[in-house]
């Protein structure tokens, strides 16, 4: 199964709105998790928020234990009075390690005031060991990075806001 594949069923799975997906074709198997398969495990738990778990392994090996509720850093919270429906949205269009610049002595490919067009590389997403360079499908000026270097994103998380040009 190629990576272009396993993007396209992740998307699949968030839109449905599935807890789980399993796919399995001779050796290869792969299982797809959201947050709702961790609170059909726990229930009467807190929410939390959505996360996506991606577990592939040869057929012939023993799935794997359910995840362990690991901690979830919060997004930081944005003031009530910020109204952000003016600006476009760069959004991520995998789950995947988000980062501003190629490597850690580079400058960032966008920050705050830069103007972008359709085109123009804002970020890379590491997604299973290949960064995917990602460029913005909207002209404007940036007004807010909406994530830290290295975090972990999801599909559809908004990265930037933009100002329409």
């Amino acid at each position: 199964m190629t990576f272009k594949e396993i993007q396209e069923l992740i998307k699949l799975v968030n839109k449905n709105k599935l807890s789980e997906f399993k796919l399995k074709d001779g050796d290869f198997e792969i299982a797809i998790r959201t947050e709702k398969y961790a609170k059909s495990k726990t229930a009467g738990s807190a929410a939390q928020p959505q996360t996506t778990q991606i577990i592939t392994q040869p057929a012939a090996a023993t799935p794997p234990p359910p995840p362990a509720s690991a901690p979830v850093e919060k997004a930081a919270e944005k003031p009530a009075a910020e109204d952000t429906s003016k600006y476009l949205e760069i959004t991520s269009p995998m789950v995947g390690t988000f980062y501003r610049s190629s490597a850690p002595d580079k400058p960032p490919y966008v920050k705050v005031g830069d103007t972008v067009e359709p085109g123009t590389v804002v970020c890379i997403i590491e997604a299973m060991k290949l960064f995917n360079e990602i460029e913005a499908e909207v002209s404007g000026k940036i007004v807010k990075v909406m994530v830290e270097d290295a975090q972990p994103v999801e599909f559809g998380q908004v990265l930037f806001l933009v100002e329409p040009a």
